[in-house]
């Protein structure tokens, strides 16, 4: 695990060394351990490592036995060890039991057809000294960053944006549809950055660019629903189990410590007890509570430790504590992030990197096996579509109901509305967009200045997004759930899920590894029956039944929580007065985006109970945190489709 930058200036101008040190000195979080670093006139990368494999050995960057290949890479390769023997059988020897010494040697023994057979989560970038070729790829769901700028004919790259932003000769200015994107759906969508100027490469794709010309990228890997019906309830069961350990024995590679975040949820609980199933040495569970809260799950999550038999840590997390501390969690992304579980995983990682190095996550199964209730919410609102169109404007009945002293009467109208709205939509690509927003059209057209609303919330925005990342008319004959469950493994996994899980671990050097994400794993799942997913009301049915010998009935009957924040009850207290500070004092209220008095307004309603504002106010404060950490001066802003 590590993280790495470089530049490639594609011209006369060499590359010097100070360039490159500073792009990684910029990133030092991502690997405090060791650095390195390779230079080649025009060409230069370098990294950051933390030590997790072949601690002596593995240094990089790294470079092929004839001289003319080396390479960077952040991650890891679990079936490192299993293609190598494949290598040695072809007669390719090694000098290191790195798992980027065997990526370098897959990728030259196959080619492009080394990605696929690389089970892990990866970024890389490699080149070629002898025919001046940079290629750089990302694992197939993107669970490991690669950004990349194109400015003055080079290309520039990097595991974050800040080591891009250090160049000289650079320019960065704020992008608009990335500020929509964000108080929309609370982080910017894929593979737009907040610059205009930054892009990230997509998951499961492989970039190519050579002295002269512009970049190919290509596809080597993408999700694909090929159902097979041949197997009984319990035959999907039992090869779930087996799966699942699998997976989570390959997880658990490591030459130093490991732990795993516990929720007390199923996805946690289950990544827990396969790893006692699978290794009898003692390892460490760490939880976040939130005392007197609702959603507190600590005594849960130490129900399912005491069962196992592993040492539980929990931290507690008091509002005001939160509120000192949200400048540190945004500081960790280079973009504004209002994801919920981003300050909950900040402060777990910071908890877990005192004890050990790395932690497995139960993130992933939520998507792959209809665990959340917005797809369960999605699939009802497309069976009570045809009533609801038919009602036409009796449908609008709900926005007549006058505002309530009731605070979970108002919360009720406010859900119902949403969805009514969602069953009017075409699809459920459609219903996807509208379940992940943070703010509905109304919001927005309430709180948007009106020339940034002008320019960039349409008439029909959803229908608008579909036509961005799902063109292809055969995807409208997928199953709705299947539309639902691509689009979150395409759009919400690597522009949010991912980002709020890699940012604040690495922000603490800690390797977080997701065992419910290796590609193989994730085209299994795909080939499963919906009824093994969902069944009723009950989502991931079939993972809950795999780990049912496992763990006590309870666990498997928690209502899901996950990690988050109440921002319903903390907005409503001093933390509200926080969040306000932080966006009236940091610039951005100036900036030409949002109607100051509007914004206002939503605080106040919110205080009151008149609406539950609460993901909106945590939106603005954490724009707020970003803008003065980012924007010292005016900032030049540039309109982006």
């Amino acid at each position: 695990m590590c993280g790495f930058a470089g530049w490639y200036r594609r011209s006369s101008q060499a590359v010097a060394p100070e360039h490159i040190r500073r792009q990684c000195d910029a990133i030092v979080h991502r690997g405090p351990d060791d650095d390195g670093y390779f230079l080649d006139g025009d060409f230069g990368f370098g990294m950051r490592r933390l030590s997790i494999i072949d601690i002596a050995g593995g240094a990089q960057p790294m470079t092929s036995a004839d001289g003319r290949y080396v390479i960077v890479s952040n991650g890891e390769i679990y079936n490192h060890m299993e293609l190598r023997r494949d290598l040695e059988a072809a007669g390719r020897s090694f000098s290191t039991r790195s798992d980027t010494e065997t990526l370098l040697a897959s990728y030259l023994h196959w080619g492009d057809d080394a990605w696929p057979r690389l089970e892990g989560m990866y970024a890389t970038a490699i080149w070629d000294r002898r025919d001046r070729v940079l290629t750089l790829a990302r694992d197939p769901l993107g669970i490991k960053p690669l950004y990349i700028t194109q400015q003055n004919g080079g290309i520039a790259f990097a595991s974050e944006i800040r080591s891009l932003r250090v160049l000289p000769h650079h320019e960065f200015g704020v992008n608009e549809r990335a500020v929509h994107d964000f108080f929309k759906f609370g982080h910017v969508q894929r593979p737009r950055s907040i610059f205009s100027e930054v892009r990230s490469l997509d998951p499961g794709h492989v970039l190519r660019i050579g002295p002269d010309g512009g970049a190919s990228v290509k596809a080597f890997w993408t999700p694909s629903f090929q159902l097979d019906p041949g197997l009984s309830e319990d035959e999907w069961i039992e090869e779930t189990r087996s799966r699942l350990l699998d997976t989570v024995k390959r997880h658990m590679l490591s030459d130093v410590p490991l732990g795993v975040f516990l929720s007390g949820g199923v996805d946690s609980s289950a990544m827990a007890a396969a790893m006692t199933q699978l290794d009898a040495a003692p390892f460490k569970a760490f939880t976040i509570g939130f005392p007197n809260s609702q959603i507190d799950e600590t005594e849960a999550a130490s129900r399912i430790a005491r069962h196992l038999g592993i040492e539980h840590i929990v931290l507690p997390l008091e509002p005001a504590k939160t509120a000192e501390l949200l400048p540190a969690v945004q500081s960790a992304f280079d973009e504004p992030c209002a994801a919920t579980s981003a300050v909950p995983h900040w402060h777990l990682s910071r908890l877990a990197a005192e004890h050990v190095k790395v932690v497995l996550c139960g993130e992933g199964s939520d998507e792959i096996f209809a665990g959340y209730k917005r797809q369960r919410t999605a699939l009802n609102a497309a069976r009570w579509s045809p009533l609801i169109r038919g009602l036409g404007p009796l449908a609008n009945m709900l926005q007549s109901i006058p505002t309530t002293s009731s605070t979970k009467l108002n919360y009720l109208k406010q859900n119902a509305s949403r969805f009514v709205d969602s069953a009017r939509l075409d699809n459920s690509f459609q219903r996807f967009f509208a379940g992940t927003q943070m703010s509905s059209p109304g919001t927005r057209q309430r709180l948007y200045d009106p020339g940034f609303l002008a320019r960039h919330d349409s008439s029909r925005p959803f229908a608008r997004l579909e036509e961005e990342y799902f063109p292809s008319p055969e995807l409208r004959k997928l199953e709705p759930l299947q539309q639902f469950q691509l689009a979150d493994l395409t759009v919400h996994m690597p522009g949010s899920l991912l980002t709020r899980l890699d940012r604040p671990s690495m922000a603490h050097s800690l390797e977080a590894r997701v065992p419910f994400l290796s590609h193989k794993f994730v085209d299994w799942t795909l080939s499963m029956p919906i009824s093994m997913k969902l069944r009723g009301k009950t989502g991931k049915y079939v993972l809950r039944k795999a780990a049912e010998p496992w763990l006590p009935k309870a666990a498997l009957d928690m209502r899901k929580l996950g990690f988050q924040l109440p921002f319903a009850e903390w907005f409503r207290s001093d933390f509200s007065e926080f969040a306000r500070e932080a966006w009236n004092d940091s610039g951005a209220s100036k900036a030409g985006y949002l109607n100051e008095r509007a914004v206002e307004e939503l605080f106040a309603e919110h205080r009151t109970g008149i609406a539950n504002h609460g993901r909106m106010l945590y939106a603005l404060a954490m724009f707020g945190c970003w803008w003065t950490q980012n924007m010292p001066a005016p900032a030049k802003t540039a309109v982006a489709a």
